[in-house]
């Protein structure tokens, strides 16, 4: 039978047009070692992080391509100053956060969380914006934002550039930037996403992106999805879902979370700000039913909500506080219920969907 590509495989030197993102050099280096292109999220690590990280992943995938993904978003304060954002939050904000930290007992972290290591700054930004330019990383992947600065530097310097967009409104900002591939980000989606479903939002954003290449994202979980995505005109899928319950990932996720991804169905997902003070589709637990009490107040925008919020996240779990504890999670987590190595994950894709592809010729007379 012959087996799943597109055009893009060749142009970047790929065996499968499957785009993997995770916050771990494991996974995307078992992504891309498994014939995809596996993508870092360094948005919240130290510039030196970076750094080491990206060597680290290129130890271990060798020649093959891999990216980094960054999340750029406009309006950030200029530098990284923890007491001036804290300054600005609302009593009601923090008397609410000092309640549930009451109602569910949780102690105080031992150091700052995910979210409070550092401010989302211009400053910091720019750090890891040279520290990504700097390395040898094939991808400059823009999560949120995508400054043509940034962009040009990154082609200036060989990399392929990349955005993600939940809507049509966003394709021509894109390329106004140089962005080289677009992935059209649906609302079925997890972690930051839009309101557009994926079905509706792809073919547009493909019309719109003429010869730009455009992936899917977005409820991608089996290779009859990425056999849908090639049929509405894509180059390929970004999946992030998919990776979360991979062998690889697991020294990365707590185990209550490995347990509530395996047990999720589409419908056991919610977006809520309350994470970041951007959208934000993660598991429905405690953690989010409290947000949307009647009482409880509107998150706050980014990076305010994440100083809010950022120590107590990282206590939740460093604590083990199990109704609080979730994870992010997009509406495909309903087709992953065991652990099992990207290697498999990756083979089953390409399997499905090469034959998905072979039987729609049958559709045809």
């Amino acid at each position: 039978m012959p087996e799943l590509w597109t055009p893009i495989c060749d142009r970047l030197g790929i065996r499968y047009p499957i785009f993997g993102f995770a916050h771990d050099v494991s996974t995307v280096a078992a992504i891309t070692n498994a014939g995809g292109f596996g993508v870092y999220g360094a948005t919240r690590r130290f510039p030196a992080e970076i750094t080491a990280e990206l060597a680290e992943i290129r130890r271990l995938v060798g020649d093959r391509p891999f990216g980094v993904d960054l999340v750029l978003p406009p309006g950030m304060p200029e530098h990284n100053s923890r007491e001036a954002i804290e300054a600005e939050i609302p009593e009601a904000h923090k008397q609410f956060v000092q309640s549930l930290i009451d109602k569910y007992q949780v102690p105080p972290a031992s150091a700052p969380g995910m979210r409070t290591r550092f401010i989302r700054s211009a400053e910091i930004e720019a750090e890891q914006l040279r520290a990504v330019l700097d390395s040898d990383v094939d991808m400059f992947a823009c999560g949120i934002g995508a400054p043509p600065d940034a962009i040009a530097e990154a082609k200036d310097r060989g990399k392929v550039t990349l955005a993600l967009i939940g809507s049509p409104h966003h394709v021509e900002r894109s390329i106004r930037a140089g962005v080289e591939i677009l992935v059209a980000q649906g609302y079925d989606a997890g972690a930051h996403t839009g309101p557009i479903g994926t079905y509706s939002l792809v073919p547009q954003i493909v019309d719109a992106a003429g010869e730009i290449p455009v992936l899917v994202a977005g409820g991608v979980a089996t290779g009859r999805h990425i056999a849908a995505a090639l049929a509405m005109g894509a180059a390929g899928v970004w999946m992030g879902t998919a990776w979360l319950l991979s062998a690889e990932h697991q020294a990365h996720m707590h185990p209550v979370n490995t347990a509530k991804l395996k047990a999720a169905g589409s419908a056991d997902t919610v977006i809520t700000r309350s994470e970041s003070g951007k959208t934000f589709r993660q598991i429905r637990t405690a953690w989010s039913q409290e947000w949307e009490a009647e009482d409880a107040p509107s998150p706050l925008k980014m990076p305010f909500q994440d100083v809010l919020v950022g120590d107590l996240l990282g206590a939740i779990e460093e604590h083990d506080v199990e109704p609080l504890i979730h994870s992010g999670a997009g509406q495909s987590v309903a087709y992953f219920n065991e652990v099992v190595p990207v290697q498999k994950i990756m083979t089953d894709l390409v399997s499905e969907a090469s034959a998905m592809l072979a039987r729609q010729a049958a559709f045809l007379r």
